[in-house]
């Protein structure tokens, strides 16, 4: 159904993190009446989300569910139902599913956040659905986890069930790493897994109200996350132009898995080294970072324009081709490479599409300073990213 009305879209933090202000927007272009809840004044915010939202709320913290409800009870007395509400951020995703729930909203609610926040049961999910995966669950006692490790040998990697991203994810070596682990153990439940040796690539995009995939990206990582945050090293990823047919079935059967609906989601797997795909974990929103220029930049688009467009008028605006390849690289401050800033930006000058510096909150999974380079060939990529961090010596 299209909307006959103006459609009522609550969004929880569109001023962070600052590039998220660009769905605010596109709603706003596509018609829709978007009301903005943040934690800041509205003369805080930037002067183009000021002009995107129709209404503001302040809370003192966006995490309260009780300023949260009388927030939304704030914007019905203006403006009627809320249609859609939304952050496309993981650390709200339980809380809109609430508020979502309590008001009778469209989307993701209390019955279904659970699979998608736990990890212990996305892996049931998947395991319900056919699919292979890591061994592993939530452990609470000890002497479980070692005879866990004695199972399966080590190393094996321990991560909070519910958490963002690599955060406080920790790959486990040895009996000696286990023990100093565990005489520490953080309160909240982790689960404990098998170390599956590979590449982690994703299967990325939106689907549509009825659950059918209308955008698809995949990005393969030059190293995991968790490795890079826990070392500090560098980072380089890529979104390539073809993707691969195994992961596309797959990818699709975890959408239908889950039934995503009318929603971007950001998927991840890994590939061993003999080709087998194993899913890791899913998200229902778009990945981080620069992610989305990325898509942008690949598919010379717009996607938080499409992604309006579906929410308002439930079509996409254009079709999922992608006539480039592009690369993230990030780089930090403190690390002495073998080309300098000025250095590495006059030789891949053609390539390089954008850079930034990156917000300390995500510095220590992206670098500090980030660039994203694109061409029609995956090679000159690639190599400008081996370039760009090689460290002098």
């Amino acid at each position: 159904m299209v909307f006959a009305a103006k459609v009522n879209f609550v969004f929880i933090s569109p001023h962070f993190p600052p590039n998220w202000a660009q769905f605010a927007i596109a709603l706003r272009e596509a018609g829709a009446n978007v009301l903005g809840i943040t934690d800041t004044t509205f003369e805080q915010l930037s002067p183009q989300l000021r002009g995107a939202l129709n209404d503001h709320y302040r809370v003192d913290n966006l995490g309260d569910y009780d300023q949260q409800v009388r927030a939304l009870g704030y914007f019905i007395s203006r403006h009627g139902r809320i249609d859609r509400l939304d952050s496309l951020n993981e650390h709200w995703l339980q809380l809109e599913a609430a508020l979502r729930t309590d008001f009778n909203i469209f989307g993701i609610n209390g019955r279904q956040i659970e699979h998608i926040k736990r990890k212990s049961l996305m892996k049931r999910r998947f395991i319900n659905a056919g699919l292979s995966v890591a061994r592993g669950r939530v452990y609470r006692h000890t002497k479980a986890v070692r005879a866990f490790a004695a199972e399966v040998g080590f190393p094996i990697v321990a991560k909070p069930d519910i958490g963002v991203g690599a955060a406080a994810t920790y790959k486990i070596a040895d009996a000696a790493e286990l023990e100093s682990f565990l005489s520490a153990l953080p309160a909240v439940p982790y689960i404990f897994e098998e170390f599956i040796s590979g590449q982690i690539v994703t299967y990325d995009g939106m689907t549509d109200r009825r659950g059918r995939v209308v955008h698809e990206s995949s990005m393969t990582y030059g190293d995991g996350v968790m490795e890079i945050v826990n070392s500090g090293g560098d980072i380089f990823y890529y979104l390539t132009r073809e993707i691969a047919p195994d992961l596309r079935e797959l990818g699709q059967q975890v959408v239908r898995a889950f039934d995503v609906r009318e929603r971007p989601f950001h998927f991840e797997f890994f590939r061993t080294s003999e080709g087998v795909l194993m899913p890791l974990e899913v998200n229902m929103r778009p990945p981080g970072g620069l992610s989305i220029d990325m898509f942008n930049y690949a598919h010379d688009l717009d996607f938080a324009r499409e992604w309006a467009s579906l929410v308002v008028h439930d079509r996409v605006e254009s079709p999922s081709v992608r006539p480039f390849n592009c690369l993230y690289v990030g780089r930090r401050y403190h690390r002495r490479y073998q080309l300098s800033d000025d250095e590495a930006r006059s030789a891949f000058a053609s390539l390089i599409v954008h850079h930034e510096s990156i917000s300390d909150v995500f510095s220590g999974a992206l670098g500090d300073h980030g660039y994203l380079l694109r061409s029609p060939q995956l090679e000159p990529l690639l190599a400008a990213a081996q370039a760009m961090i090689a460290i002098a010596d």
